[in-house]
């Protein structure tokens, strides 16, 4: 998939993808900056990625890991800093949300701050139903 947003690219073709962009984030991150190199790019391989570009340059990126059949787990969704108020993350996430392979599967996703972002998009707030294990 490729889509054209003014003058980006949001696009779910690995090979465009910046790893370093991608990793320096996450290692700013509140949810992520635990997470070793390997274990980032060991996530990117076994997920379907989605990445936003303005030229060659990486100003985006989302993570979904799915069953392809009945639901989907939205994560490390970012925009950098730089570009961030013009829309890109709400184009993001729907794109994602919106496209024919997700649309009709159950999406989870877990935030700290941006809830008013993903209820744009029919997620619903709801703290009591999900329960979680730490790995080891």
């Amino acid at each position: 998939m490729e889509i054209y947003y003014n003058e980006f690219l949001i696009s779910d073709h690995k090979e465009r993808l910046d790893i370093n962009v991608i990793k320096g984030y996450l290692a700013r991150s509140y949810w992520a900056n635990q997470r070793s190199a390997d274990r980032i790019e060991k996530s990117i391989d076994n997920s379907v990625c989605f990445g936003i570009y303005k030229g060659s340059v990486q100003v985006g990126f989302a993570r979904v890991v799915t069953d392809d059949a009945t639901m989907y787990w939205l994560c490390d969704v970012f925009i950098d800093e730089d570009y961030r108020g013009q829309g890109l993350g709400k184009k993001l996430v729907e794109a994602i949300t919106e496209s024919e392979r997700f649309r009709n599967l159950m999406g989870l996703l877990g935030t700290r701050d941006a809830h008013e972002l993903y209820e744009q998009f029919h997620f619903i707030r709801d703290h009591d139903r999900f329960m979680r294990r730490a790995p080891r």
